[in-house]
């Protein structure tokens, strides 16, 4: 049927308020009435009315029960009642709809959901097109012609069978036998244990559908086929339960639902009582061309319940004026730089940003400079924009000698989002900023490492409720994307100038939380923020790569990858293509008959590592192209990528570092990872040879030994662990002499092994079952290693249910400096989410607390070095091992203030013991 372009907007009322109740932060106007779901509510509804649909309706839960309770007495019953301060809030939202002109409807004996339902599918048969405003997945079994859902906290959109595919792995017909499978945790709908959405799709592809998958139940093997039989007789009331009803009676149709003129009077009155400033300001004209208020209401409540409704550290709720759009001046003449920089000048601190024309500092040309002192107000300065018909602009010369001063007076603090890439472009313009006092990215990531991304723009939507300008907005993307020298000034100074107005707004926000929270303030003083230059410095001194010694052996392992083919080409009998999974899952497996023993999420033979390995004691082949792939991924990731990656100028390579990565805390880097480099094979250890000393100088490795296992006998207090440590025995034998019984010179190199893979399993939550794998042993074996280990270290055991209990009651463990890590699926229903819960709560305490130590060695380490540059350079830092640079003569100097550095970075109850090396190239020196 032909649409007319009508348009109906179904907006899901009773998840609005949910969901923005516990976004959002506990906001409250003047009298105190609490207005956060209420403020998120409605800057998503003035955003939803812009659009000006003909048609909309606002659709809540009425009270009492539903149809679904008859059939399930168990149906919600573990939802907790409405909490006081959300029920405050039910009727202002009702009041402030009903004054923007939206009719609402409460449909006694249904849910809101049947309702919406109904509607939308009537007015799809009529040619109206159905947009469902939701962030309910449920809402997918309706996607069809005529009928899509965006949720609006998200912007995302589901309007097509192939969105929706793409979104769950199953057609919208497909979804309700989905959701039955699953079943629903929010409303107390119990599905197939331990069928998840990859299990569920992985079904509705093989059988169709959730009669199908019934049909053949039998067929399905293991322990999620037993749970699959035991769950048959309920699914078919699941499948009623989640079914959205289309067929309700309702006392209006679609066309009744046209949207009425606003009462601009109540709506003042409204917006005044509840301190919704910006709305306000838009009701009586102000309104922003482009207005972010609105949208920040819809894309700030992005991350649901990270941050605020966890245990995570909330602090004062920010001011909504935080969310409101700022003036941005671009600064084109001599006098407007001149004013800016004496209002620097005069500040106590202010936030910056800069623009360039690359991702890589090493490389990036300085384009543009932004500030802001005051929230709300910043301006952009141009210096390298260069397209046709281009306004005036400074010299950027010029520019940098006014701003230098500045810049470079330690007595004015500031503030920077991921500054050490603004710090490394700045330094190689000339300009050594200091007095970088404070990084939103590092206050969020230390808060809470995993309430969200620690970008500028999810920062702002979480913290902020406010939606920036994206890069691409101004830049484009894919193949039609412009270098931002290219970019107009208009729409640079709107994005560069909001880039430093952001960061000063995230600021006052999250410096206040921190200050809240004085552990984790002293972890971001202490460590991140003074780790921030030495990183810095660290990636500008970079590293000397050998392109001639990688050439050579790119070269070799092309010869073995040949010599690999061929092997394998007389294996099979045949040609194929090695690097094709579809033609070697057929050789495999149809073919030379071999088990398929690990499948794709969809059910297909995996032919992935894993697999291959699972299967090469029955073949030859599977170890032949393990290997094959093992010398592909050795040549393309590092022996031919590394010369590419050679800077022109230094003539050296320099990675970055990531400090906001990993939840635990260590350090990751990229381009290149260098985190990564195997080292348990001699060709993976052959590619350190490449990273070299210069004439004259020798590279020095310093590790750490064992220092999570350290660190395990730091926290468990156990005294067999630590007397181990103390003895400066080796604590793989030491702990095989306990396991196995005997003497500590008695124990055989088998009995070493498997207590060293005890003591790193135990940390890593490794069970009976993984144990056994690794060593080869039957799993009552490994059991009773455990269990004998446990017995001689019983502090160990005690350590690890204090930590799952703290972890439970509080949802966050700590390191030994106070480090946080949330565990978000720490009381999953999902047993599988639980126990991985538990197990990172026990791990990331020693990962966390290693990562804690070596930064603050290096930060050490670095303000030793500040007096001895000319002679030594720290050039890497991966895992726990530092590497450097150093002036053959002086190499026992460094060596000696670097271990003593690193052997003081913690005070444990068992020491620190750091191994070096030296020699002309990193394999030598490791």
């Amino acid at each position: 049927m032909e649409t007319d372009a009508r348009r109906l907007v179904l907006i899901d009322g009773s998840s609005y308020l949910y969901r923005a109740f516990h976004a959002l932060p506990p906001l409250s106007n003047e009298a105190g009435e609490p207005t956060g779901a209420l403020f998120g509510v409605v800057n998503m509804l003035r955003s939803t009315l812009k659009e000006r649909p003909e048609y909309v309706a606002f659709v809540v839960d009425a009270p009492g029960k539903t149809f679904r309770d008859e059939l399930y007495a168990d149906y919600k019953a573990n939802r907790p009642p409405m909490p006081d301060e959300l029920r405050a809030q039910v009727q202002p939202m009702c009041d402030i709809v009903e004054a923007l002109g939206m009719p609402i409807l409460r449909v006694p004996g249904v849910e809101a959901d049947d309702v919406i339902g109904t509607l939308a599918l009537q007015a799809a048969a009529d040619g109206i097109d159905v947009t469902i405003s939701t962030g309910d997945k449920d809402f997918a079994q309706l996607v069809r012609p005529h009928v899509g859902l965006v949720n609006t906290m998200s912007g995302s959109r589901m309007d097509s069978d192939a969105a929706v595919m793409d979104k769950f792995g199953v057609r919208p017909d497909q979804i309700v036998d989905y959701l039955a499978l699953m079943g629903d945790a929010v409303d107390n709908v119990p599905g197939v244990t331990k069928c998840g959405p990859k299990t569920a799709a992985k079904w509705l592809e093989a059988y169709d559908s959730l009669d199908g998958v019934i049909e053949h139940a039998d067929e399905i093997k293991g322990k999620i086929g037993d749970n699959l039989r035991e769950a048959l007789d309920r699914l078919p009331l699941n499948r009623t339960l989640v079914t959205i009803r289309t067929d309700v009676a309702l006392d209006a149709g679609p066309t009744d639902l046209a949207l009425r003129d606003a009462d601009t009077g109540v709506l003042r009155t409204l917006y005044a009582r509840y301190g919704f400033k910006q709305a306000l300001k838009d009701l009586d004209g102000g309104a922003a061309s482009d207005d972010r208020a609105s949208a920040a209401g819809q894309a700030g409540t992005r991350n649901t319940a990270a941050g605020y409704a966890k245990s995570a550290p909330t602090g004062e709720a920010p001011d909504p004026a935080l969310a409101a759009p700022g003036e941005y001046t671009c600064v084109d003449s001599g006098e407007a730089l001149d004013a800016w920089t004496a209002r620097l000048a005069s500040a106590d601190g202010f936030a910056f940003d800069c623009e360039t024309d690359a991702l890589d500092p090493m490389q990036a040309n300085l384009v543009g400079l932004s500030f802001a002192i005051d929230p709300g107000e910043a301006c952009y300065i141009p210096v390298a924009h260069d397209y046709p018909g281009m306004p005036a602009q400074l010299d950027r010369g010029a520019v940098l000698d006014a701003l230098r001063p500045v810049l470079q007076d330690a007595a004015i603090r500031k503030v920077g989002q991921h500054g050490k890439y603004d710090l490394q472009v700045l330094r190689r313009h000339g300009v050594e900023v200091r007095g970088y006092a404070d990084d939103t990215m590092l206050e969020s990531f230390v808060l809470n490492a995993t309430a969200t991304r620690h970008d500028m723009d999810s920062l702002a939507r979480h913290y902020l409720g406010y939606e920036t300008v994206k890069y691409a907005d101004v830049a484009g993307k894919g193949a039609k994307a412009i270098t931002f020298d290219k970019v107009a000034l208009d729409d640079a100074t709107r994005y560069a100038a909001e880039d430093a107005d952001v960061t000063l707004r995230l600021h006052r926000v999250l410096s206040a939380r921190l200050a809240q929270e004085p552990t984790l303030e002293r972890v971001y003083r202490d460590i991140e923020m003074p780790l921030v230059q030495v990183l810095e410095r660290i990636e500008a001194n970079g590293v000397r790569v050998d392109a001639d010694e990688l050439r050579r052996q790119s070269a070799d392992l092309s010869r073995r990858m040949l010599a690999a083919q061929q092997k394998a080409t007389e294996l099979a009998g045949r040609t194929f293509n090695l690097d094709s999974p579809k033609q070697l899952g057929a050789l495999l497996f149809d073919e030379l008959g071999l088990p398929a023993l690990v499948k794709t999420p969809k059910g297909a033979p995996s032919t992935n590592e894993e697999a291959l390995e699972a299967i090469a004691d029955q073949h030859e082949l599977p170890r032949v192209i393990l290997e094959y792939r093992g010398l592909a991924k050795l040549r393309s990731t590092y022996t031919d990528k590394l010369p590419e990656m050679i800077n022109p100028d230094t003539g050296r390579v320099h990675t970055s570092y990531h400090q906001a990565g990993a939840a635990t805390g260590r350090l990751a880097s990229s381009d290149p990872n260098l985190q990564n480099i195997p080292i348990r094979t001699d060709d993976g250890r052959r590619i350190r040879t490449a990273f070299v000393a210069p004439e004259g100088r020798r590279i020095v490795a310093c590790d750490y030994s064992q220092i999570e296992l350290r660190i395990m006998a730091h926290l468990s207090g156990d005294a067999g662990l630590v007397e181990a440590f103390a003895s400066g025995a080796d604590i793989h034998r030491a702990t095989a002499a306990e396991v196995f019984g005997k003497p500590i010179d008695a124990v055989e190199p088998n009995e070493r092994r498997a207590a060293k893979a005890i003591n790193f399993g135990l940390m890593y939550g490794m069970s009976a079952f993984g144990l056994a794998k690794q060593l080869g042993v039957p799993r009552g074996e490994a059991q009773d290693y455990i269990a004998q280990y446990f017995n001689r270290y019983p502090g160990v055991r005690e350590f690890m249910e204090r930590t799952r209990e703290q972890a439970r009651e509080r949802g966050y463990v700590e390191t030994v400096f106070g480090r946080r890590l949330y565990l978000d699926q720490i009381h999953a229903r999902n047993q599988g989410l639980r126990a991985g819960a538990e197990r990172a709560a026990i791990n990331a305490p020693m990962q966390g607390t290693a990562a804690d130590i070596i930064k603050r060695a290096m930060i050490d380490i670095d303000g030793w070095l500040e007096a001895h540059r000319e002679h030594a350079l720290m050039v890497l830092q991966v895992h726990d091992e530092l590497v450097f640079e150093v002036e053959t003569g002086f190499v026992d100097t460094l060596l000696e203030a670097v271990v003593e550095r690193m052997c003081a970075a913690a005070e444990l109850r068992v020491p620190l013991v750091v191994d070096s090396g030296v020699g002309s190239n990193w394999e030598e020196a490791h």
